[in-house]
């Protein structure tokens, strides 16, 4: 699965859709059941059987999976270079205040302006990254084998993703825009507060209405299958779940995925078929206890509250760096101040900085749920030596033993060996509980 890349701010939102649009899209992965691999009774070091977990990984596959997941930690500062050289182009060439005033001509309505921008910005934006957002999404996922995409249905599916910013950012830029016009000293209060509500519609809406314009979600069939999941959801108080939805990822990539999605009734349950086509039931239930974890543990909200704090201080810094900017290159930029859209470069660069920056907390936010999700899985599911498989399969595209700080710094799930010793103590821990009466 491709590493994610949370909405962290209401603006960052608008420009990540922009530059790096939602992907799909090949052929479906033929249907089989991937055996569990038994290693025997569990030693009582649990290192021990985590050791022999890790030896079942051939050299070469290890090699090339850590080369590509090593290989993405210069993608992050590629992304944020060309960002910000895209940010900085559009300013400095005067681009931005065209863009701005053809919005004036076409409209007298404020609001509206801001959403003549936005589509122009994304086109614009667009073309610029594009030859970053092929290799990376495109060249790259085929070179190390994880895409089943051709290139026409990779470029439709990112078509599909730019007309998705497009509709997203007209309807959210102009309330941003409306909060830096009206609240002039406390704008970046409101923005947070914007975005966390906007933050919020969008993980409600998505399962409902975005998602499945890039993939086709139908009921899961297979009751071996279904009929374990639901009876695991419903002995985790997940009750007004009755459908579990299978997801064609398989015309995408090779990755196995699964979640528990929605808010307030758009609620589902969805497993990919690359889940079902290469795990057996024990690793099925394996991950399915993690993404129910999410679900109970309220990591949803969690997150939103502590992406909020983040969101809070960003905006608090992007209120003292503009108009500091401003009052330097304002007059060669023609941005007349923080409510100008001809500014919202300058916007999304002093944001680009700041999460930039801040990419190992928010890795650690996630992982430490990620973490959290995968403990609530062993004590729901009871499928260590599933989990352990599993998080096998993970590591055909994320390194399996990083350093410390190499996993602080750039996991935002644990590492694959830290999830096989978690199963392994877990299961060790559980043979040594005397039996309850």
């Amino acid at each position: 699965m491709r590493n994610l890349r949370p909405a962290l701010a209401f603006t960052a939102v608008l420009v990540i859709l922009a530059i790096c649009p939602l992907s799909a899209p090949a052929q479906p992965a033929p249907r089989s059941s991937a055996p569990l691999v038994e290693l025997g009774p569990i030693p009582k070091d649990p290192m021990v059987a985590t050791r022999a977990y890790l030896e079942t990984l051939p050299a070469e596959a290890r090699a090339r999976s850590d080369a590509y997941f090593e290989g993405g930690y210069w993608l992050i500062l590629g992304d944020f270079l060309v960002g910000s050289a895209i940010a900085l182009l559009l300013l400095f060439t005067g681009v931005s205040a065209r863009m701005r005033d053809l919005a004036a001509r076409v409209t007298r309505f404020r609001p509206l302006q801001a959403a003549v921008y936005w589509v122009q910005y994304v086109v614009a934006t667009a073309v610029l990254g594009f030859p970053l957002t092929v290799y990376e999404e495109y060249f790259r996922e085929h070179e190390y084998g994880l895409s089943n995409m051709s290139f026409g249905a990779w470029m439709g599916d990112e078509g599909k993703g730019l007309l998705v910013s497009l509709v997203i950012g007209s309807i959210a830029l102009p309330v941003l825009y409306l909060i830096l016009a009206r609240a002039r000293r406390t704008w970046w209060a409101w923005g947070t507060a914007a975005s966390v509500v906007f933050a919020t519609i969008s993980i409600a809406v998505a399962p409902v209405f975005i998602e499945p314009l890039f993939n086709d979600y139908v009921p899961l069939a297979d009751a071996r299958v279904k009929d374990p999941i639901l009876s695991l959801a419903r002995a985790n108080g997940i009750t007004g779940v009755s459908e579990v939805m299978e997801v064609d990822a398989s015309r995408q990539s090779k990755r196995v995925s699964a979640n528990v999605a929605g808010l307030f009734g758009s609620e589902r349950i969805a497993l990919n078929d690359n889940l079902l086509a290469r795990c057996s039931l024990p690793e099925i239930e394996a991950v399915m206890g993690h993404e129910m974890g999410h679900y109970v543990l309220n990591h949803v909200f969690a997150t939103i509250v502590e992406i909020g704090v983040l969101i809070l201080i960003a905006f608090a810094f992007v209120r003292f760096a503009f108009d500091r900017l401003r009052n330097r290159f304002g007059a060669r930029w023609k941005v007349t101040g923080v409510d100008d859209p001809a500014g919202l470069p300058l916007f999304v660069l002093l944001f680009g900085i700041y999460l930039f920056v801040m990419t190992p907390v928010v890795n650690t936010i996630i992982r430490t749920h990620e973490a959290e999700a995968d403990l609530f899985g062993l004590n729901a599911a009871r499928q260590p030596d599933g989990f352990a498989q599993v998080s096998l399969k993970l590591a055909e595209y994320r390194k399996l033993e990083p350093g410390p700080l190499e996993e602080i710094l750039f996991y935002d799930h644990p590492s694959g060996r830290n999830r096989i010793l978690m199963a392994m103590r877990w299961k060790t821990e559980q043979a040594k509980a005397p039996p309850h009466n």
